[in-house]
Order: structure tokens, then sequence, then C-alpha cells
């Protein structure tokens, strides 16, 4: 049993985004937001990104394996609800990521603006109704 303070080498492997198509999704999130496709294995029920340390993956909305375990996703019902998440990617120029986006196929939600902490963000919805942020990395706090 760990106790507090334990350091357990764990690393944040994956953020899984359940989608109703997953080949195209994973082609949207491709071309929309400028990731290589890992891989997408021949059942079309999983997809993944090239995106660094974590990978971005994909997988079907329904499938019985989680469904069964876990229960059923729930996906909002109007277009005035949104999933409970939001996929957030940081660039150097959040206007040209943003103009990209919409270019192949977002749905613009808000153009990027500046925030009083120091971040240019703008928003998208993706081909299953998912808010993803667009940010520009956040500046260090100055030291006086």
């Amino acid at each position: 049993m760990a106790t507090t303070g334990s350091k357990m080498n764990t690393v944040f492997a994956y953020t899984v985004v359940y989608v109703k198509d997953v080949a195209k999704s994973t082609a949207f999130y491709s071309k929309a937001f400028g990731y290589n496709i890992r891989r997408i294995d021949d059942s079309n029920r999983w997809g993944e990104l090239e995106s660094g340390q974590t990978t971005i993956a994909f997988t079907p909305v329904h499938q019985h394996e989680t469904d069964d375990l876990t229960g059923a996703v729930k996906t909002p019902s109007s277009s005035r609800e949104r999933q409970p998440v939001e996929v957030c990617f940081a660039y150097p120029d959040v206007d040209a990521a943003y103009k990209r986006a919409l270019e192949n196929g977002a749905v613009a939600v808000s153009e990027p603006e500046e925030k009083e902490w120091g971040q240019k963000v703008g928003y998208v919805r993706d081909p299953d109704g998912i808010v993803v942020r667009l940010g520009s990395y956040v500046n260090p706090p100055t030291t006086k």
C-alpha cells in the first residue's frame, strides 16, 4: 500500500474521446489541428494521434466493452448543451490555428481573443459537438 508522499512514477497516458466515427474523427483532428495519425485499428474502433507524451485516442460512443462495465456515454440532447469534456491545444499562432480548424470542418464558437490571464483563446466544435479550445501558451508570471 502506498503511503502519502510516495512517488508512483505514473504517466498521464491517454485522453480518450468518444465519437460517432473513429476514422472520420481521427482524420478531422489530424487535418484541423495539425497532428499526425499514429494508427487506426482494423476494426475502426480505435484511433490515435501523435501528440507528445499523452496520446489522443478516439473510440466509438457506444461499444459493449465499456458500456457494460462503466455505463453508456451520454451525449448532449441539444445544441445548447455540450460534452462534459473540453479538448485544449496550445499554439504559438492561435489565429492561424483557428483559421486552419475552420477550413477543415470545425464549427466556430468564439474567435480568438486575449484573456486577462495573458492567454489568447478561441473555441470551435468538432463534428461530434465536442468543444475544442485553441490557446496560446500561458505567459509565466513576471517577478518584481
